[in-house]
């Protein structure tokens, strides 16, 4: 072999080197947080595992090429803070969040790691975005209700229960509910009242202690809407609502940008696509009620 052709051989090796050792690394791992701000129930796992599929569906698998680091709030401001804390200092490439106090927190501890709402209410009034189609930080997401909302639970509740004349939302503007004891008063109170019905708007704390909100419901035969379709399972007279793991697949999208090099300014807030019509009808002969043909033929679940 001539001495030319030994170096050209020598030097054309090494240049396939370097790309041969590319190929064999592994992919880069993600990790991304995910702070719920409900309880580690049934109801919270759906909803990570809602995610996670979807995350799957994307390329994304958890103990591939990303780490999942999941925490529970479960309304408890306390917890909040702490697993905020750690997930903070984690520096996750991404935070996956629901409820105002858990967006509310991860706000006032970073600036700089992208967030993604898997559900919020209205984001820009609370401060976290400018505006929906400019959301101008490092949060953008998904929104849970609009105020029009309210207007609709007002008038399926109507359509269920002609009888209502005055109704109540189980929030802290309307009726300040911060602990179990308050819940069964303003319950109770609704029930001594002719007329009355109940809305349960989605919010962390109505959401760990929907159970004890539909017994006293029922106990007090309060009508009431919720905006969640498996209350309906547990014995809810009605809910109106977004699919809610509709939202969690939807956060993956956005998850899989941020994670492409999307920045959440850009990512403007979406509203909810889809809504769903719940109705038990087993709640409503006990509470004394015939749902119309028209709110029947609308619903998307009738439980018998």
């Amino acid at each position: 072999m001539r001495r030319r052709d030994f170096i050209k051989m020598i030097a054309g090796s090494a240049a396939a080197w370097p790309l041969a050792a590319r190929a064999q690394q592994p992919e880069r791992m993600r990790r991304i947080g995910l702070l719920m701000g409900l309880a580690d129930d049934r109801e919270g796992q759906a909803r990570v595992t809602w995610l996670k599929q979807e995350l799957q569906e994307l390329g994304w698998t958890d103990g591939r090429n990303i780490q999942i680091e999941v925490r529970f709030g479960a309304a408890d401001a306390g917890r909040i803070r702490a697993h905020v804390a750690e997930l903070v200092a984690l520096a996750p490439d991404v935070i996956v969040c629901n409820t105002t106090p858990v967006i509310r927190a991860l706000r006032q501890a970073t600036s700089s790691i992208p967030i993604v709402m898997a559900a919020s209410n209205d984001p820009v009034e609370q401060g976290f975005v400018s505006s929906l189609a400019h959301p101008g930080g490092n949060i953008t997401g998904f929104l849970l209700i609009d105020f029009q909302m309210v207007g609709k639970w007002l008038e399926i509740l109507k359509e269920a229960a002609p009888g209502v004349t005055r109704s109540i939302a189980a929030e802290v503007t309307a009726a300040p509910v911060r602990e179990m004891a308050q819940i069964e008063a303003t319950i109770v109170k609704l029930g001594r009242e002719p007329g009355s019905g109940l809305i349960v708007p989605p919010d962390a704390f109505t959401l760990v202690h929907l159970p004890l909100l539909i017994r006293l419901a029922q106990q007090q035969r309060v009508p009431a809407v919720y905006y969640l379709r498996t209350s309906v399972a547990q014995g809810a007279l009605m809910s109106y609502g977004p699919d809610v793991y509709d939202m969690y697949r939807r956060s993956a999208s956005y998850v899989d940008h941020i994670l492409k090099g999307a920045k959440p300014a850009d990512l403007p807030v979406q509203q909810p696509t889809k809504f769903e019509l719940a109705i038990n009808l087993k709640t409503a002969r006990a509470l004394g009620l015939q749902i119309s043909d028209k709110l029947l033929a609308l619903a998307d679940e009738v439980i018998e």
